[in-house]
């Protein structure tokens, strides 16, 4: 009885080993609504704040989740949180897009040096956090904070259309978006 009542302690201080090897490891990073809101953070340089916001509304377009119906893309972000995308489908359809909210920053963010930056957004089911574009929370804190590290890595382009609706409707891929 001794014996059993051993292995069944160590096999519960095993289980709790593997749920904390699970946690994700975290980074710190700055996080915006616009460029104002950096420039009024005495904390970071005007040139960065300016430069960093440059880098995320030029990945925007090309990162930001894609629909090529507006009411699929207001259903996910809200009414009137979407904006027509600077691409068409390879049909010559519409493409559509949820407006960029905010946007992190950080030296490590991907792990590269210097500073790094990606735009953020805000879905209609938790308006108060933001997410990057490959949908992972960040938080609603603004300024310095922490984010785990998969959120913070560069986002990944997003070349393709949603397409919603229906019973038991799914995402479909389109294929690259024409410019």
């Amino acid at each position: 009885m001794k014996r059993s009542r051993s292995i069944a302690l160590v096999m519960m201080g095993a289980g709790s080993l593997i749920l904390s090897a699970c946690e994700e490891p975290t980074v710190e990073a700055l996080v915006y609504k616009d460029v104002q809101q950096c420039l009024d953070d005495s904390t970071v340089d005007l040139a960065v704040c300016e430069e960093s916001f440059k880098q995320a509304a030029a990945q925007h377009a090309r990162v930001a989740p894609k629909y090529t119906d507006p009411a699929a893309c207001e259903a996910d972000f809200g009414a009137g949180q979407c904006e027509l995308a600077p691409y068409q489908t390879e049909s010559g359809g519409s493409v559509f897009m949820p407006l960029m909210m905010g946007y992190m920053m950080g030296s490590m963010l991907g792990g590269r040096g210097g500073v790094a930056a990606q735009p953020l957004y805000r879905s209609s089911d938790d308006a108060k956090n933001y997410r990057t574009a490959d949908n992972r929370s960040v938080g609603s804190t603004t300024g310095k904070t922490t984010v785990s590290r998969s959120a913070a890595a560069a986002p990944a382009s997003k070349p393709y259309t949603v397409s919603r609706g229906g019973f038991g409707a799914r995402a479909r891929s389109f294929g690259s978006a024409s410019t």
